[in-house]
């Protein structure tokens, strides 16, 4: 099997991070110097992606805009001999061959991604989560790949997580195949500690076969009286093989305020141009407090 398309999810309102979303996609806000959306687009790419289809709602336009050329722009940049600055610009509509979609009613992750069918077909596909920034020496969704390959499988991308905030995640039941990867035959969306099957949890990074499409129509609502896109992964593994990874890499949840700021702080320690100065301010600033 071969993943050359991906799906982001991009619909959500953004409630964590208001008032700052209210007219403002989460996935544009800046994050360093580039909106958080791109980083997700750029880890898709660099692990040999080469369509991607943005799930997107009627407020966020500018996600659709970003990732086109802007000519006007680009005449006074080469008129005032920005080449960096051109160069970055043309860069973000370069990056892949992005399409959209919208999902006209906000009924859940799964009916987000069903609204992809068209565009996959029946091939299978990649998913990464609007909001789950992935820090990593190989792309997340990579490591998915490798391992749906191998296998023939679906792939889920797993961490293990703290006994009391697995209610924030949705846990599997597991067994070892080989390190890092095992074979699921079980899940459940936000389980208390007593309902959860294991510590690890899924964390933003799907390799979906297309048989999950049929599932996801006639799926019922479930969790928050929404499509849950765990549901109909639950009667997945039961019909096919599916492996969860244990990838290597950090990831941050940028949809709430903390998550968003530690991912700021991180990439911005590793930016050439704010690195070293973010570096000094924090000691300075230490002093103070």
């Amino acid at each position: 099997m071969k993943v050359r398309k991906a799906v982001i999810p991009a619909a959500g309102l953004g409630t964590r991070m208001l008032p700052a979303t209210k007219t403002v996609p989460k996935e544009m806000l800046p994050m360093v110097d580039k909106p958080v959306i791109q980083y997700i687009i750029e880890e898709a790419v660099a692990a040999g992606i080469e369509d991607i289809l943005i799930v997107t709602n009627r407020s966020k336009s500018a996600m659709d805009d970003y990732f086109d050329y802007y000519p006007e722009l680009e005449r006074r940049l080469e008129a005032s001999g920005k080449e960096k600055e051109l160069e970055e610009v043309r860069q973000a509509a370069d990056l892949a061959n992005v399409f959209y979609v919208r999902q006209k009613e906000t009924k859940g992750l799964g009916h987000a991604i069903w609204r992809a069918k068209r565009f996959v077909g029946d091939e299978p596909f990649a998913v990464l989560l609007g909001d789950d920034i992935m820090r990593a020496r190989r792309p997340v969704i990579g490591q998915l790949i490798s391992a749906a390959e191998k296998y023939d499988a679906s792939a889920i991308g797993v961490q293990q997580v703290a006994t009391e905030a697995i209610s924030k995640y949705s846990s599997v039941k597991i067994s070892p195949l080989e390190e890092r990867i095992f074979s699921v035959s079980d899940m459940n969306e936000k389980p208390t500690p007593a309902e959860m099957f294991s510590n690890y949890a899924i964390l933003g990074r799907y390799v979906l076969k297309p048989g999950i499409f049929d599932l996801l129509e006639h799926q019922s609502p479930g969790y928050g009286g929404e499509i849950q896109l765990t549901d109909s992964l639950k009667t997945l593994c039961g019909q096919d093989r599916m492996v969860a990874v244990d990838f290597e890499g950090r990831r941050y949840d940028t949809g709430n305020l903390k998550g968003f700021l530690e991912a700021t702080i991180d990439f911005a320690l590793d930016h050439p141009e704010t690195g070293e100065w973010l570096r000094r301010f924090i000691r300075e600033k230490a002093g103070t407090l």
